[in-house]
């Protein structure tokens, strides 16, 4: 049995000068300083009468005493629920309603916002709740813990229907990042580079809870700022990001190999990266990014190897104590290696139920276990597995699968591109005709003609864009991930009339 996140923490606290948290102001918090302030923060909770189970939400701005908050709510074994600050009122209302929260923390902006609101549950300005921390002494005892307690809740992002919240146990959390400590090879030595937004399963359990399992220490960045990052570099040994932020740092001219040369490890996550950042990151800084494959139900899935060679386009292989197969849509069979399918998992690291949602966990499962993560993929002969795109994302175009991922490998390949994403509207004639929606690069002016001409002899008729449009941006989630409905409804009209 992995250790606890909890128990973890108070591994690290036993050396009263490891470091923990770096922050932006040269303040610098120890492993025992952070259990002591979680344990203040517990007893606050417990005083306004929050037991084991109940749901405290969280939705302010990155800053240590969110992460704080949530080890507190481990350390009671209170349900947390973190939320983007960039939700509206009434979506936060929904999430705090559906999850039955017992307490919100928020900024006092929020709270004033609140105010009148039908949500029966307390709400506190994280500053009001801060100021109520302020007893040294830590006389409670942690209630006990099984690894099948509930820890958190995360609620999906939504994009078809109402946002589902995500029942991760302890065990789930723990079994993860213990998988990733022995993946990557993090130990007490490392110096995590955390620029990542904490209310996503990234930011807060991937890069928070591996460096906790390991006993390293976290450059703590309120957000992620180019600038930052390369002045944190020479003091940081691995840095975990989405690909977003490494196609930032490439149009930097200060990222060069001096800029890396303390570092060992650069990781990708949350979006697909491009095989362009890929080689132009490795050729730039003598680094070749490590990206990994993940989502809010099951964390992290799949890796490319520490050691050995980082496949651009593949997301690598299962993590220890993970099963990964493909199977077919239609029948659940499994299929062989370079066959395209319907991509399952098995693992300690699979979530439990979506909440208070039994038709929807059973319909998402497999009857011998196995999660539908409902993207496709593909494992290649060496045991890479190649995601293809999401189930609802194929575009079956006069009968035959297109697979966005394909083209738009093809379109991040042509000069000027920065940004493609591969999307099917309604046709008249095809059922559904491909469409591209792509970025230039700084100074370029792309013409989406010319860009479909450079396409023709790489690509098979049918999986040609009947037409490339030229976009100054995407939309995009927090973490960077194109979000493929918002173009599907921004241009369903395109071929129809009327």
């Amino acid at each position: 049995m992995t250790a606890d996140i909890l128990d973890a923490l108070k591994n690290g606290a036993t050396s009263a000068t490891r470091p923990f948290l770096h922050l932006p102001d040269g303040t610098t918090f120890t492993y025992a300083a952070t259990l002591a302030r979680t344990g203040r923060f517990a007893n606050v909770l417990t005083g306004l009468g929050i037991a084991k189970g109940d749901r405290v939400a969280l939705q302010v701005e990155k800053c240590a005493e969110a992460l704080i908050l949530y080890l507190a709510c481990l350390r009671i074994g209170a349900v947390f629920l973190p939320l983007n600050p960039a939700y509206t009122p009434n979506e936060t209302l929904y999430f705090l309603n559906d999850a039955e929260t017992s307490v919100f923390i928020c900024e006092a902006a929020r709270q004033a916002m609140m105010a009148g609101q039908d949500f029966p549950g307390r709400v506190m300005a994280l500053a009001e709740f801060v100021a109520l921390a302020t007893n040294d002494a830590d006389p409670r005892a942690d209630p006990p813990h099984a690894p099948e307690d509930l820890a958190a809740i995360l609620y999906t992002s939504g994009t078809t229907g109402r946002s589902k919240g995500v029942m991760l146990t302890r065990h789930n959390l723990s079994s993860n990042a213990a998988a990733l400590v022995a993946t990557w090879a993090v130990t007490q030595h490392d110096v995590v580079l955390h620029a990542l937004p904490i209310f996503h399963t990234h930011g807060l359990f991937v890069a928070t809870n591996t460096a906790i399992a390991a006993g390293a220490a976290m450059i703590f960045q309120p957000d992620f700022n180019p600038g930052a990052v390369l002045a944190a570099l020479p003091r940081a040994t691995v840095m975990m990001g989405v690909p977003t932020y490494y196609t930032r740092l490439l149009a930097d001219p200060g990222l060069t190999q001096a800029a890396c040369a303390h570092m060992r490890l650069f990781i990708s996550g949350s979006a697909p990266l491009s095989a362009v950042t890929h080689f132009e990151w490795q050729a730039r800084t003598g680094h070749a990014i490590l990206e990994r494959y993940g989502m809010t139900e099951t964390s992290m899935l799949t890796s490319n190897p520490y050691l050995g060679e980082r496949r651009a386009g593949t997301v690598g292989m299962p993590l220890p104590g993970v099963t990964v197969r493909v199977a077919d849509p239609a029948t659940g069979a499994a299929l062989p290696q370079g066959k395209v399918g319907a991509i399952e998992v098995l693992g300690p690291n699979v979530f439990s139920a979506y909440w208070r949602a039994p038709e929807k966990s059973a319909a998402e499962f497999c009857s011998d276990g196995f999660f539908r993560t409902g993207d496709m993929g593909a494992f290649d002969a060496d045991g890479y597995l190649r995601i293809v795109g999401r189930s609802k994302d194929l575009v079956i175009t006069g009968g035959l699968n297109v697979y966005p991922a394909e083209v738009e490998a093809a379109l991040d390949d042509l000069p000027g591109v920065a940004a493609s994403a591969v999307i099917g509207v309604p046709h008249p004639d095809l059922g559904e005709a491909v469409v591209a929606i792509v970025t230039a690069r700084p100074g370029v002016a792309l013409d989406g003609e010319a860009a479909r001409s450079a396409l023709r002899g790489r690509l098979a008729n049918y999986k040609l864009p009947k037409v490339i449009l030229v976009e100054p941006d995407l939309p995009r989630k927090a973490l960077g991930k194109v979000q493929k409905n918002v173009l599907r409804d921004q241009f369903r009209a395109l071929f129809t009339t009327g």
